[in-house]
């Protein structure tokens, strides 16, 4: 059994995942959303990317069987097992100017953006590397007549994991998430284990 790593509410990590390795990701008490982010290891200015994802694997509803790609047209990671089968690749991480904005009578906290950056920095990753996240159990709802966005609680349970294989040699940033609406308006850790 590998090592269970905690993300305390509010706060993010960094670390290398070697190419072969499995990424679980798991909600340990259910309804909170994890930013991920993916960087080539030995260049960090190849970076997972929202777009190629979404053009090359023609679904907003990313889950188990599809693949992360980065801006060079490379698989990063390939999505294994998937509890829940909700998650977000439209919206960038939570800031202090996402809470200014949306949050105006709330404190303002730096959110996943401040988060990663802090984490990220050591690896060489500066502010401006950082591309919208793969945003794990969170629930974006897409009308389909006006195309406008809704962000409501995740549907994630306690324990449903997300397991990802690395089809390269990464840097990974991974948080729990920060934002009021993305986590039905409460702060919960965040589970991770690398396996192999």
């Amino acid at each position: 059994m590998s090592e269970t790593r905690i993300i305390p509410p509010r706060s993010g990590t960094a670390f290398r995942l070697n190419r072969g390795q499995r990424l679980v990701v798991i909600d340990p008490m259910g309804s909170q959303v994890a930013d991920l982010l993916a960087f080539r290891a030995d260049d960090p200015r190849e970076v997972i990317s929202n777009g190629r994802t979404l053009d090359y694997e023609e679904t907003i509803r990313l889950t188990t069987g599809n693949r992360l790609w980065s801006n060079r047209s490379q698989v990063m990671l390939t999505i294994e097992r998937d509890d829940t089968g909700c998650h977000d690749f439209l919206l960038t991480p939570c800031s202090t100017a996402t809470f200014h904005h949306f949050y105006p009578d709330q404190p303002v906290h730096r959110g996943c953006f401040g988060n990663l950056a802090e984490a990220l920095a050591p690896f060489g990753v500066a502010e401006d590397g950082i591309p919208t996240a793969f945003n794990i159990f969170m629930n974006v709802a897409v009308d389909g007549t006006t195309g406008r966005i809704n962000v409501r609680p995740p549907i994630s349970k306690p324990g449903d994991c997300i397991v990802f294989h690395a089809e390269m040699d990464l840097i990974i940033g991974l948080t729990a998430c920060s934002a009021y609406a993305s986590n039905g308006g409460s702060f919960k850790p965040i589970h991770y284990q690398i396996v192999g």
